[in-house]
C-alpha cells in the first residue's frame, strides 16, 4: 500500500509540472501575440480544392482552362489552395454544377450563359452565376466546299447543315443568327459533329456546309481549308447590325487575309459568345477576388500555354457579355483602375 500511495505521488507532480510547463508556453505565446496551439481554427490550415470546369479534351476549353489552373496553384498566396482543371462536357455542364456547388469556377460560352442567367430557352429557371473574367472570343464560321451552291445563310434551306456536337448548347447562338438571316432550324436538316466530323462530313458530301468556331486560327477551319478547296460562307451586314443591337455577346471580329488557305482578303466575321470563367452568385468573394489577383497578375503564364491567354489584357477581361459580374472581380478590377463603372 506504502509503494502505491508513493507512485501515485510521484505521478502527480509530474502531471502538475506538465500542466505548469504547457501553460508557461502558452503565456510565452501570448505575449509575443501567437495563438495556442488548442485554439488555431482547424479550418485555416485544411487543403482546399479549387475545382475548374472546361469540356471535353481536345477543344480550346480543355487547354486554356488547365493553362488556368496550373498557373494559380502555381502562383496563388493561399498556400493551401489546390486548383485544377476538370474535363466536363462544355458550358451547359459547367453552368449546372457551378450552380450545384460541385465547380468553383468554369469555362462558358457567354451566349449560353447570357440565357441561362435570364432563365431563358430551354433553361426554364434563372441560374444564379456570375462572370468572373471575359476571356477570348468564340470566332464563327460557316464553310461549304467551293463547289457547292450555297453562298449566303439563306440557301441552306433544304440542306444538310452540322449545327455543332449534340448538347453544346450552340443552338443559343447560332438560332438568333438564323434568324436573323431569315432562316430557322425547321428550314433544313440539322446535323450534330465535332468541329473535326464535320470537316469530314464536307469533305464526303455527307453535309453541304458546317459551322465551327474557335479562336483565330481555328483549327477546323484550317484542316478544312487545307484539305479541300473551302468557301467562307458571308454574314450578312444589315444582320450582324441586328444581331450586336440586340444581344451584348455578338461582335465584329475581322479574320485577317491568309488566316486560312485560299482565304486572300479579310473576312468579316463575328464573335458569337466569348468564352469566359464563370462561378456561382453565393462564391465567396475573398476566394474569387484572390483567384481573380492571381490570374491576373501573372497572365502572361498563361499566354504561355495559349494564345488564348492574350485576352486577358485590361480592356477584354471587364467587356460586359450579359453576365452579371462577380462582386469579388469587382472589387479586384477597381483595386488596378480598369472597372468601368
Amino acid at each position: 500500500m506504502k509503494s502505491v500511495l508513493s507512485y501515485l505521488s510521484i505521478l502527480c507532480v509530474i502531471l502538475a509540472i506538465g500542466c505548469d510547463n504547457a501553460s508557461k508556453r502558452n503565456t510565452a505565446q501570448n505575449e509575443k501575440g501567437d495563438t495556442p496551439a488548442e485554439l488555431v481554427n482547424d479550418d485555416s490550415t485544411k487543403r482546399r480544392y479549387i475545382s475548374i470546369g472546361t469540356a471535353p479534351a481536345g477543344g480550346a476549353f480543355f487547354v486554356v482552362g488547365s493553362a488556368i489552373a496550373e498557373v494559380v496553384d502555381g502562383n496563388v498566396t493561399e498556400a493551401n489552395w489546390e486548383v485544377t482543371a476538370e474535363a466536363t462536357k462544355g458550358t451547359q455542364e459547367n453552368i449546372r454544377r457551378v450552380v450545384n456547388g460541385e465547380l468553383e469556377f468554369a469555362l462558358a460560352n457567354a451566349a449560353i450563359s447570357y440565357f441561362a442567367v435570364r432563365g431563358e430557352g430551354a433553361w426554364g429557371t434563372e441560374h444564379a452565376i456570375r462572370n468572373v473574367m471575359t476571356l477570348a472570343p468564340n470566332v464563327g464560321l460557316f464553310l461549304t466546299p467551293q463547289s457547292s451552291d450555297i453562298r449566303g445563310i439563306r440557301d441552306f434551306a433544304g440542306k444538310r447543315i452540322v449545327v455543332g456536337p449534340a448538347g453544346a448548347g450552340f443552338e443559343y447562338f447560332l438560332k438568333p443568327i438564323l434568324a436573323a438571316h431569315g432562316i430557322t432550324y425547321d428550314d433544313f436538316t440539322p446535323i450534330n459533329s465535332t468541329y473535326i466530323g464535320a470537316v469530314d462530313l464536307l469533305a464526303d458530301g455527307s453535309a453541304a456546309a458546317a459551322f465551327v468556331g474557335g479562336a483565330i486560327p481555328t483549327p477546323a477551319a484550317t484542316q478544312a481549308s487545307t484539305s479541300q478547296n473551302i468557301f467562307f460562307i458571308p454574314f450578312d451586314d444589315a444582320a450582324k447590325q441586328s444581331l450586336f443591337a440586340d444581344y451584348p455577346f455578338f461582335n465584329a471580329v475581322t479574320i485577317p487575309a491568309n488566316t486560312y488557305k485560299g482565304q486572300m482578303e479579310p473576312f468579316a466575321s463575328m464573335n458569337v459568345g466569348a468564352m469566359h470563367l464563370i462561378s456561382a452568385e453565393n462564391a465567396d468573394e475573398n476566394t474569387v477576388y484572390e483567384f481573380v489577383k492571381t490570374l491576373y497578375t501573372h497572365r502572361a503564364e498563361v499566354v504561355k500555354r495559349h494564345g488564348a491567354g492574350k485576352a486577358i489584357n485590361p480592356k477584354n477581361v471587364v467587356k460586359d457579355i450579359g453576365t452579371p459580374f462577380h462582386p469579388g472581380a469587382v472589387r479586384f478590377y477597381r483595386d488596378i483602375g480598369i472597372w468601368q463603372e
